[in-house]
């Protein structure tokens, strides 16, 4: 992890600091106190990533991006660097959040622990699908699905599958998707292809959060925590605060005794408002890595 880069985080300094620069063909993070790209691929947040030969390879829509460590920070490698920077969220000052969540005593050790965490800006109709399989899940099976999803209806770039769009998963049968691992949540995949589009989704992004969750639970397979992960991952909603196992173990750990996600969700968005999904991430990997 990365304790010894974590612990010198400057108090009261609220001037934003550039983390990396771009060179012609690639970004150079500088430093690994605001990146570690162990802990932002590992927080629970995103599927489509591996390591090989020191390097992590990280697959999104139809990108593929390049992560190698060096000993100042890391080299982040892809055609299309704006999309890259996007993606990473680099222009957000990670150092002033974490300052801001740190006078929360319960926040001040997952931040050191996780601290090089930076929620990622994903794909609206990617984080949707990814995450009705996600339900119920752990993280290999969830990888196994997605990989085999894409492989049988994404296109082929270069050395990797896309991810699909909706029109090419429309070829897929229910069936289609039990046989590709989905289990149960094979009649989901097929219902909610049905029930929405691409660009639909993207018009979402108007609404106030509570209008948001409430149209994303309408839709197959989509329940609350679900929807909030999307609202998180999918629309960069910073007000909402996914509630599952861990978080619940959390809450009744250092809060008070309860088992009402819906009422610990309120709780702790009330808590820590517009900083809430970044509070989420920190406890959550927090709890997790310790159990």
């Amino acid at each position: 992890m990365c304790t010894k880069y974590c612990t010198n985080m400057s108090k009261g300094n609220k001037k934003s600091v550039k983390i990396y620069i771009r060179e012609k063909n690639f970004l150079k993070i500088l430093g690994k106190e605001d990146f570690n790209i162990e802990h932002i691929l590992q927080c629970g947040q995103f599927f489509t990533y591996e390591k090989t030969d020191g390097r992590w390879n990280v697959y999104s829509a139809d990108k593929k991006i390049v992560v190698e460590e060096i000993e100042e920070g890391y080299q982040i490698f892809c055609n299309d660097l704006d999309w890259a920077e996007n993606f990473f969220d680099l222009k957000t000052d990670y150092k002033k959040i974490k300052e801001e969540l740190a006078n929360y005593e319960i926040l001040k050790k997952p931040i050191e622990f996780g601290c090089g965490i930076r929620i990622l800006k994903q794909g609206i109709f990617e984080t949707l699908i990814s995450f009705i399989i996600s339900a119920n899940n752990n993280i290999k099976r969830i990888q196994m699905i997605i990989k085999n999803i894409k492989q049988r209806f994404g296109s082929k770039v270069e050395d990797f599958y896309a991810f699909p769009t909706r029109q090419q998963l429309l070829q897929a049968t229910e069936k289609d998707f039990f046989d590709l691992g989905a289990g149960y949540r094979a009649k989901y995949l097929y219902k909610v292809l049905r029930e929405i589009d691409e660009k639909t989704l993207e018009n979402w992004d108007r609404f106030t959060t509570e209008e948001l969750r409430k149209n994303l639970i309408g839709l197959s397979g989509v329940g609350p925590k679900v929807a909030d992960c999307i609202m998180l991952f999918g629309y960069s909603r910073g007000d909402v605060f996914p509630v599952d196992t861990w978080i619940n173990q959390m809450y009744n750990r250092f809060y008070e005794e309860d088992n009402n996600r819906q009422r610990i969700r309120k709780k702790l968005t009330e808590q820590f408002g517009f900083n809430s999904g970044y509070a989420q991430q920190y406890l959550f990997y927090y709890m997790r890595e310790q159990n």
